[in-house]
């Protein structure tokens, strides 16, 4: 009898495997061999909203959550992708096919790194192009939650939204005097004058401190200038109404012209199916399937002992920690 079980384990566990390497899709190179360094992913659909039935017409539903950054995400056997990737896969899929008919994104974040603002607004703004995209901003679209938004065909608020934040934050924190009094030093070996300008162990000269107010004022003209375009606003309008760093609610980014209207996710699906021109399309999710892998890891912690114990780190969880040097698209009260 052990062994009849032995052999059923085997032969599913088999299956299984089979199962999960058929769902992968490897790259083809130039010569003509398999890659599998980096395989397709498929999202999968769950539906949200199904008015009718009948019809073939879909509403991608997608989510931007949380602290925008390009660092992965998932665990040891994940098979996850950066973030960033995760939602360009998304919208790549949502465009290619031919029964989405619009997507909507909702946006619930305080802005994050600037280049990974930059790639998911460019994503965005090239699936514009093909379909209709909707952004809904959640509790909070700031910064660069805002930036990512500005790349859609239409932004709905509601009246208690945090929104804007336009601008730019470098920080770096200095421990020169705090070194003195316990007796620590630091010596750097550069290569040039800048190369270790946000270093903490001196103060910053004042050629050093022009450098780095450059740097954020280039990115924030960048910022500016995406804000402008998309929302039809002059440059200096901008600077001297909302474009000053503050947050502002819904209600008032719509009368900044920051917003095409107030509304829910509900308005925002509604919009979707107007401009779609798809009245009975249901609304879908995309997920990605647990791989073989996490499936076995979640079965043997179901058969293990003791449930695991749940720790919340307060400081590194729920706060984003800002690295210094790197440039960042959050409120002020975000960045500490």
């Amino acid at each position: 009898l052990i062994a009849l079980l032995l052999l059923g384990l085997v032969v599913s566990l088999g299956l299984n495997v089979g199962q999960f390497m058929g769902k992968l899709n490897f790259d083809i190179a130039a010569d003509g061999t398999f890659s599998s360094a980096r395989p397709k992913r498929i999202l999968h659909e769950s539906i949200v909203e199904n008015p009718k039935k009948s019809s073939r017409d879909k509403i991608v539903h997608i989510d931007l959550e949380g602290v925008i950054s390009s660092m992965s995400v998932g665990g040891l056997f994940a098979d996850a992708l950066p973030s960033v990737d995760t939602l360009k896969l998304s919208l790549e899929q949502a465009v290619a096919d031919k029964n989405v008919k619009a997507i909507v994104l909702r946006v619930n974040s305080p802005g994050g790194e600037v280049t990974a603002s930059d790639i998911i607004y460019d994503a965005v703004k090239k699936a514009a192009n093909e379909k209709p995209v909707i952004v809904y901003m959640d509790a909070i679209a700031a910064s660069g939650g805002y930036y990512v938004a500005c790349g859609a065909t239409k932004i709905v608020a509601s009246e208690t939204t945090l929104t804007a934040s336009i601008g730019v934050i470098i920080e770096t924190v200095n421990y020169s005097e705090l070194f003195g009094k316990v007796g620590l030093s630091m010596k750097a070996f550069t290569s040039g004058a800048f190369k270790d300008s946000l270093s903490g162990a001196r103060p910053m000269r004042e050629d050093e401190k022009a450098y780095v107010q450059n740097l954020v004022d280039q990115m924030y003209d960048r910022f500016l200038g995406i804000v402008s375009e998309a929302r039809g606003v002059p440059k200096e309008t901008l600077k001297s109404t909302v474009a000053d760093g503050r947050v502002v609610t819904g209600r008032e980014a719509l009368d900044a012209k920051l917003v095409d209207q107030i509304g829910y996710i509900e308005d925002a699906y509604a919009l979707a199916r107007e401009l779609g021109k798809a009245a009975d399309a249901s609304v879908v999710k995309y997920r990605t399937e647990v791989g073989f892998l996490d499936a076995l890891g979640m079965a043997s912690a179901k058969a293990g002992a003791p449930p695991a114990k749940v720790e919340l780190d307060v400081s590194s969880g729920l706060m984003p920690k800002l690295q210094p040097g790197v440039p960042y698209f959050l409120p002020p009260s975000y960045a500490r």
